[in-house]
């Protein structure tokens, strides 16, 4: 529905609007958006698959505890990070601030790089995004061994010759999908960028639809980031079919331990993420929160915080529900039809949510307002903005965004259901649905909790989607906290940020932990 609405949108715009957009802000939108691809792409890249091989390959002071700790800052939004390290690193934060103070120098005497630049929302994305890659690459360097490694410097390479040419290669498909994986969430990211102020597709999209008013340039930008994403959703889908590359370890090999300096940079390699993506970010927001008059326990704060509540846990539900539909017939009723629609719903990781908004708002708007017309003109009826109006379009847009965690994480658990399994429910004498409510729903149970827990989080933390589509005077934690950033009032955007972080941690602690039972 969304790549239907927003191709129909973007054809229904004049070819005046894609002549202006051509010749004026889409080179620019194009530039950045690659740009960003390209920085964040290498600094995750090269943080995740290097942080991966040392936990893996090498026993250092602080491993134990840094392996899973590595994992932490994905509870972050990177719009999060963003206000904090603002704070801390703009021209009137506490770091410059300081320097201006112990050196006497004034604002022009010195150059200090800028926050808020296309550089640093290529850090703070690098910084809340590695872990795709370095979870993708870990796993694939256990399950590889040491072998590759080991016999390359047997015929005489360094130790970092030997990882480059023999480990990481042998690792290259999963290292792929998990940059892959972190360029759509580049391409989807709105906070950090907006806040930031680079001008990407993104932002191009909020603005031709709030600021302009104009919804076919809204959907023809939307059309251009839809592309990107579909031929991102492609490379990763091929690097996800070649990941035949590694070989699996026969064995647990030990770790080579790290003594003297070479310890010591290993343990700084896979602390800096750790204390730059988390204690920093955490440390500041709360300086942030301790001076703000922000109150959490107003009515307005109990407002934002059950209608975070609400949309995520009714979206949870919606979203596993789809999921286990979606999974279940693909097993009962294997075919082409049923392997289409999962297919389909796997797309929608894929899809930023500022297209989802744009792409579910122009039809259902035009059905709400025909919809008025007719019963105005019939029945005297006003009957507003029926569907757009609500927050069950703004669920049915994270039901699309999200679907794809809900439905891995069904599979994953469905796998442990074999064929076998529903074969011995029907000469017992149930049938098709019968064994789908007393075999496989009592199993998947953890996982579909898994589905849930992920989608509540990521539902909690999103931003553009539920900036354009929300009711009027519907605002979540995340908006809440965009709308304080925008205004400049960062202590007070402290606050919900800090909420929405503690919501993040959930799933991710749960994740460290079972990474910290591993190997």
């Amino acid at each position: 529905m969304p790549h239907l609405g927003v191709l129909l949108a973007a054809l229904g715009g004049n070819l005046e609007t894609v002549t202006q957009l051509a010749t004026t802000v889409l080179p620019a939108y194009a530039g950045a958006t690659l740009a960003l691809i390209v920085l964040v792409g290498l600094g995750t890249l090269v943080l995740g698959a290097v942080t991966a091989w040392l936990v893996t390959a090498c026993d250092f002071p602080g491993r134990r505890w840094l392996e899973p700790a590595l994992v932490l800052p994905l509870a972050f939004p990177g719009y999060v990070l963003a206000y904090a390290y603002t704070h801390l690193l703009d021209h009137p934060g506490i770091v410059q601030t300081s320097l201006r103070d112990l050196t006497g120098w004034g604002p022009r005497d010195y150059w200090f790089p800028e926050i808020r630049s296309l550089g640093g929302a290529a850090l703070m994305l690098t910084l809340v995004l590695y872990p795709y890659v370095y979870l993708l690459a870990r796993s694939a360097f256990v399950l590889q061994g040491q072998g590759p490694y080991h016999v390359a410097r047997s015929l005489g390479r360094g130790p970092w010759s030997a990882f480059a040419t023999a480990a990481l290669p042998m690792a290259r498909p999963a290292v792929a999908a998990g940059v892959l994986l972190v360029s759509m969430e580049v391409i989807a990211d709105f906070g950090t960028v907006a806040f930031f102020g680079v001008q990407t597709f993104a932002t191009g999209i909020y603005t031709a639809w709030f600021t302009l008013a104009d919804r076919a340039a809204a959907a023809q930008l939307a059309l251009g980031l839809l592309a990107f994403a579909l031929l991102l959703a492609l490379l990763e889908r091929g690097s996800r079919g070649e990941a035949t590359y590694a070989s699996r370890a026969r064995h647990v090999e030990a770790r080579a331990r790290l003594r003297g300096w070479k310890a010591a940079l290993a343990t700084v390699a896979c602390g800096l993420p750790v204390l730059l993506g988390v204690a920093v970010p955490v440390l500041t927001l709360a300086v942030m929160a301790a001076g703000s008059e922000q109150d959490l326990t107003s009515r307005r704060y109990v407002g934002f915080l059950t209608n975070t509540v609400t949309l995520a846990t009714i979206a949870a539900i919606v979203t596993v529900a789809a999921a286990l539909l979606l999974g279940t017939l693909a097993r009962v009723a294997p075919g082409r039809a049923s392997g289409a629609a999962l297919s389909i719903g796997r797309l929608g990781y894929a899809v930023p949510g500022g297209v989802i908004a744009v792409g579910l708002l122009v039809p259902f708007a035009a059905f709400d307002n025909g919809l008025d017309r007719l019963m105005e003109a019939r029945f005297g009826i006003d009957t507003g903005l029926l569907v757009t109006g609500s927050i069950w379009l703004l669920v049915a847009a994270y039901m699309i965004r999200f679907l794809a965690a809900a439905i891995g994480a069904y599979e994953g658990g469905l796998a442990t259901v074999t064929r076998n399994t529903d074969s011995a429910a029907r000469v017992l004498g149930r049938g098709v649905w019968g064994t789908v409510r007393d075999v496989h729903v009592p199993t998947l149970v953890p996982s579909l909790m898994t589905a849930a827990l992920i989608v509540f989080v990521d539902v909690a933390k999103e931003l553009p989607a539920t900036l354009i589509m929300r009711p009027f005077n519907y605002d979540t934690l995340a908006v809440q906290a965009y709308r304080l950033a925008s205004d400049e009032r960062l202590q007070g955007a402290a606050v919900p940020s800090l909420v929405i972080v503690a919501v993040g941690l959930i799933p991710v602690l749960i994740l460290c932990r079972r990474i910290g039972r591993t190997r």
